[in-house]
């Protein structure tokens, strides 16, 4: 498959220029002026072309409870989840497609799923997401959510003890699932990518993770886990360890190259040293952050130190969307009340860095896609410089990064295959989703969760907060 892109405009250093862009093999074959056409010739005029971003962090089955649950802290918010977490596979397909097609419209060709799985029905609960990325053609790292210990166990004790029940698979079994996933849908020629993925310090012993950088080593794959996104978390490091949970993954060998870590809210700075001597990435997911009150991560410090960082929506029951431009955006003037020299400010162009480059050197993918280099994959995203939301004409990626884009997004590839056109997706029914998504749910304002009825009163006193007893 082989296409010309005539006229488009690119950033270059210092501005940007109107070029010609061929794609021959899945990959780009050549960046020039007036270049001869080949293949398809497509119309780049009044457009302009970027490297795709990467939705680096999100959990795709979170969409069927997005809008619903209530302002909660994140040890709270996740009980209420795990209550009414989908239990049909079919869920699982709908809410990945969902996921992707968000991510697409909004800039993305890659998205990273942490995804949920269903008891019982594990290996069913990955194949129907990758079912649904292979679909739409988005390119997929799959990181199964793994975890060894209850739900209560991801609360510091405090001075309380707590016993907590055993986890509904053991370590072992939890590691063979692994392998056996790995075996079954690690497909990276083919756009599917599978991650090991334990959910972090919270709910995993010592021998998952290290279970887990056994199995990276061996097939060569990338981890992933969530770190310190929440106060509590931090104090339940030091209980568990008796150090700083960086520290401790840092013994045991789970910072790595191949380590991207979500949301990295509450370290101190020894901590952001050792992210950048093990040349770990931290995803940033600021939209969740601001909606469970965890805080605000400390990116100026982390770009200042070296440390690579790329951007998530999270969740759609913690976000609550997907639109991977409104994260990118939020996560970039955030930090402006975070650093009064202006200096430090992530400027727009470093935010669309941050967003392809960082995303796909998290994934140790940076060789093959992340900017528009020739013999690079021909992941990229055409974007109308005449929508409405990008006018008038002024700095382009400022318009897209500082502004409200919608409808901005015109077409898109995926290792060289077009997925949107005219601002639509092509390779599937979008209003059959629209339709599924809308008959399989109901509107609902109201609801009781029983786990949170059961550790709410342990979590305000753990965390000091009044009416506690």
């Amino acid at each position: 498959m082989s296409f010309t892109i005539q006229n488009v405009l690119i950033p270059v250093e210092g501005g940007y220029e109107t070029a010609d862009v061929q794609v021959a093999d899945n990959c780009i074959s050549a960046i020039a002026q007036n270049l001869e056409a080949v293949g398809t010739v497509i119309d780049g005029t009044n457009k302009l072309l970027l490297p795709g971003f990467v939705n680096a962090h999100t959990h795709s089955s979170e969409m069927w409870q997005r809008g619903i649950i209530p302002p909660l802290p994140l040890e709270l918010w996740i009980a209420e989840l795990y209550d009414f977490t989908p239990l049909d596979p079919e869920q699982v397909y709908l809410s990945a497609l969902g996921t992707a097609v968000e991510t697409l419209l909004s800039g993305g060709t890659s998205v990273v799923d942490h995804l949920v799985l269903i008891p019982g029905q594990e290996l069913e609960t990955i194949a129907a997401a990758v079912r649904a990325y292979q679909e739409i053609g988005i390119r997929a790292f799959i990181g199964p959510l793994i975890q060894d210990e209850s739900l209560t166990a991801g609360m510091p004790a405090g001075d309380s003890t707590i016993e907590h029940r055993a986890y509904i698979r053991s370590t072992k079994a939890t590691l063979e699932l692994m392998e056996s996933a790995i075996k079954q849908f690690h497909k990276p020629e083919i756009g599917v990518n599978m991650l090991l993925a334990p959910t972090g310090i919270q709910l995993c012993s010592d021998a998952l993770f290290e279970g887990c950088v056994d199995l990276g080593d061996r097939y060569n794959l990338c981890l992933h886990a969530h770190l310190l996104e929440t106060s509590a978390q931090k104090q339940l490091a030091q209980e568990k360890y008796g150090c700083s949970a960086v520290e401790h993954l840092q013994k045991i060998g789970f910072l790595t190259p191949r380590t991207s870590l979500a949301h990295c809210v509450w370290l101190e700075d020894s901590d952001i040293a050792i992210l950048a001597e093990t040349e770990s990435t931290v995803v940033h997911n600021p939209l969740s952050n601001l909606r469970l009150g965890s805080g605000i991560a400390p990116i100026l410090k982390y770009r200042q130190a070296g440390v690579n960082v790329s951007f998530g929506c999270d969740g759609a029951a913690s976000n609550d969307s997907q639109d991977l431009l409104e994260a990118i955006k939020m996560g970039s003037i955030l930090h402006n009340i975070t650093d009064l020299d202006y200096r430090h400010w992530i400027t727009p162009r470093q935010s669309v860095a941050m967003a392809s480059q960082g995303g796909a050197k998290g994934l140790n993918v940076a060789e093959e896609i992340g900017s528009l280099t020739v013999g690079k994959k021909a992941d990229f995203v055409l974007y109308d410089l005449t929508s409405l939301s990008l006018l008038p004409r002024t700095d382009p990626i400022g318009l897209l990064i500082l502004g409200r884009p919608t409808n901005a997004v015109n077409s898109v590839w995926v290792n060289g295959k077009q997925i949107v056109a005219e601002g639509k997706v092509t390779t599937i029914d979008v209003d059959d989703l629209r339709r599924e998504l809308f008959d399989r749910s109901e509107w609902s304002s109201q609801r009781q969760s029983p786990m949170v009825g059961e550790i709410e009163a342990h979590y305000r006193q753990v965390m000091k907060l009044p009416g506690y007893s």
